[in-house]
């Protein structure tokens, strides 16, 4: 599958879908993945209860949202795989981040988490037929495809990882 054209998403999810490049999921997986996954792993774990501002996520947080997020999406794909014909929900991150109770889990455990959570999206679009991939469905009341949903995986992960960088200092 080539990248996704605007017309497979909402214009909300272009900053994502330009954090990556190649040409199709498989690409994403050999350029991306390890890269996501060990930058997490790399941050010390006395680390992980910093919030660069008042108000802001911190390091633990953020990586919840970003496994929260990741499960979101990949349930959408598999939702719009199957000809799910119902809009799918949004979801309010912050709500999520204020329920989601980060601050008093292990940060080992989250790393195994996340690990688990990006191999598992990965296998599931691994079982993607090319059609399945084309497919276009709603979520949130706008259109996006399966495809999109791939790249946008990958965006968000990398979005979250140069905050981490650019206002975390890791």
């Amino acid at each position: 599958m080539p990248r996704p054209s605007a017309t497979e998403y909402s214009p909300f999810y272009q900053t994502y879908i330009n954090y990556t490049s190649g040409k199709d999921y498989s690409i994403l997986v050999q350029q991306y993945h390890e890269r996501i996954t060990e930058s997490w792993a790399a941050i010390p774990a006395e680390r992980t209860n910093y919030a660069y501002g008042e108000d802001k996520w911190t390091i633990k947080q953020m990586l919840q949202h970003v496994i929260d997020t990741e499960r979101i999406f990949a349930y959408r794909a598999l939702a719009i795989s199957r000809k799910e014909p119902a809009s799918l929900l949004g979801f309010d991150e912050n709500e999520y981040a204020k329920n989601a109770t980060a601050a008093n889990r292990n940060w080992k455990d989250m790393l195994v988490e996340w690990r688990v959570v990006r191999q598992s999206t990965n296998l599931l679009f691994t079982s993607f037929t090319e059609d399945q991939m084309k497919s276009i469905g709603k979520a949130n009341e706008n259109a996006i495809s399966v495809n999109a949903l791939g790249f946008i995986i990958f965006g968000h992960a990398l979005h979250h990882l140069h905050i981490l960088k650019e206002r975390y200092g890791v």
